[in-house]
C-alpha cells in the first residue's frame, strides 16, 4: 500500500511568509515523487509543482513553483499602479478563490490593505507566470531595491552570486543614494581558497544581468548573520553598510561602480 508523508517547513530564501510543502509519496516500486507547493496562512496552497499529465500539466521547471491549483484565479500586477501585467512581467501575486481568509482577527485596517473591494488578497510576493503555466516566485515586496526607478530583487542577485565557484554565502541590501535612490550592495562569504577581488564579483555579477541589475558594492565577511529559521537579518546589514558609509566613503575592502 503506497504510503504519503508531508513535511511543511519555511522558505528561507525567497518567500519568507510562506510555505513549502513537500509531498514525498512512496509507491510500491522504489521510485519517490517529490512535490511542492506554495501557498501562505491567508489563502492556504496556490500552486503545486505536479499536475496531471493526462491534461498537459506534468512537472514543473525548476526554481518555479508550479502550476495554478483548479477553482481559484492569479493575476501579477504593478505595485505602484496596481495594474494586470502579462506573462513573464514580474508584479506582486494576487489570489481570489474561496479559500481566502475572511480576515485578521480585531485588526480591520491590516485585513483592508491585504484584501481589496474585489476580494483579490494581495500576498507581498513578486513573481511571474511563463507562457507554460508555470510560476515563479521572485522576492517579497518590501525587499525590492527601488535603483533609478527600477525594481531589483535581493534574490535574484544572491542566488547568481551563489553560483560563483568562489563564493560560499551571500545576501544583498539596498543603501540610499542621492542620485539613484537605492543601490544594491552585497556581503559576500568567500571560501578559504578564493583569489578573487570585490571588483571581481561585481564584474560576474554585470555579466548575469542587465545594467541597472549590477551590484554596486562589495563587502567580503566571515558570516552573513541569519536568524534561527534561517532568514537573512537584512535590517542589521542595512544598519551596518550606512555605518561604513557614514565613517569612511572610501573605506579600502569596498569598491563600487558609478551609480
Amino acid at each position: 500500500m503506497p504510503v504519503a508523508l508531508l513535511f511543511v517547513v519555511p522558505l528561507t530564501h525567497v518567500t519568507r511568509n510562506c510555505l513549502f510543502i513537500c509531498f514525498l509519496v512512496f509507491l510500491p516500486t522504489p521510485i519517490i515523487h517529490s512535490m511542492q507547493a506554495y501557498g501562505l496562512t491567508e489563502h492556504s496552497c496556490i500552486t503545486l509543482t505536479h499536475g496531471d499529465p493526462r491534461h498537459s500539466h506534468g512537472v514543473a521547471k525548476k526554481s518555479s513553483v508550479g502550476f495554478i491549483l483548479p477553482n481559484l484565479e492569479i493575476k501579477f500586477i504593478d505595485p505602484d499602479t496596481g495594474r494586470s501585467l502579462p506573462k513573464n512581467i514580474p508584479g506582486e501575486v494576487c489570489v481570489r478563490s474561496q479559500c481566502v481568509m475572511q480576515g485578521y482577527y480585531n485588526n480591520k485596517e491590516e485585513t483592508d490593505r491585504t484584501i481589496d473591494a474585489k476580494g483579490w488578497l494581495h500576498t507581498g510576493d513578486i513573481g511571474y507566470i511563463d507562457d507554460d503555466g508555470d510560476v515563479f516566485i521572485v522576492d517579497r515586496i518590501k525587499e525590492l531595491i527601488k535603483y533609478k526607478g527600477f525594481q531589483v530583487a535581493p534574490a535574484e542577485l544572491e542566488a547568481i552570486l551563489l553560483t560563483h565557484p568562489s563564493v560560499e554565502d551571500a545576501a544583498v541590501v539596498p543603501l540610499p543614494d542621492e542620485e539613484a535612490g537605492e543601490i544594491p550592495v552585497a556581503f559576500v562569504v568567500m571560501n578559504k581558497n578564493a583569489k578573487e577581488n570585490e571588483e571581481d564579483i561585481m564584474n560576474f555579477v554585470a555579466s548575469n544581468v542587465t545594467a541597472y541589475k549590477r551590484v554596486r558594492v562589495v563587502h567580503f565577511v566571515d558570516t552573513i548573520p541569519k536568524s534561527p529559521s534561517g532568514k537573512i537579518m537584512r535590517r542589521y546589514l542595512r544598519d551596518m553598510v550606512e555605518k561604513r558609509k557614514e565613517a569612511n566613503n572610501s573605506q579600502s575592502g569596498a569598491h563600487c561602480w558609478n551609480a
